[in-house]
């Protein structure tokens, strides 16, 4: 008897046992955040995302677009820092003035004022 043969392995395959290998790895995570990109069962992606994906952006994606475009030809900078990527979004105007929408560990939601500067003011230098 020839172990080769399907019948005869002692082993089970895995399509007659074990764990179901199309399930989402999205729908397996603990801790999501509400920032995943990757889709599960029931996540569609939004109208806004969706155009993004396809190449049509919105007036204001295009805008961000553009803004980081001139940041780094101005700046000379083909990979500009996250604090840097903040400092040209401040400068378009967006400022934290509502709560978050998804979770995020170890650190702290706040907002401020529609108005509020868009650095924190250098301090005086002692003359």
């Amino acid at each position: 008897m020839s172990i080769d043969s399907p019948t005869d392995s002692p082993k089970t395959s895995r399509h007659q046992c074990g764990s179901d290998r199309r399930k989402s790895v999205v729908d397996q995570r603990s801790g999501l955040t509400g920032l995943e990109r990757r889709r599960g069962p029931g996540r569609r992606r939004s109208d806004f995302v969706k155009a993004a994906d396809e190449g049509e952006m919105t007036p204001e994606q295009h805008l961000f677009v553009m803004a980081i475009d001139a940041y780094k030809r101005v700046n000379r900078r083909p990979y500009p820092t996250w604090t840097e990527v903040l400092e040209v979004i401040r400068k378009l105007g967006y400022r934290k003035t509502c709560a978050m929408e998804f979770e995020l560990t170890n650190c702290e939601d706040w907002t401020e004022a529609p108005d509020a500067p868009i650095a924190e003011p250098e301090p005086a230098t002692a003359a």
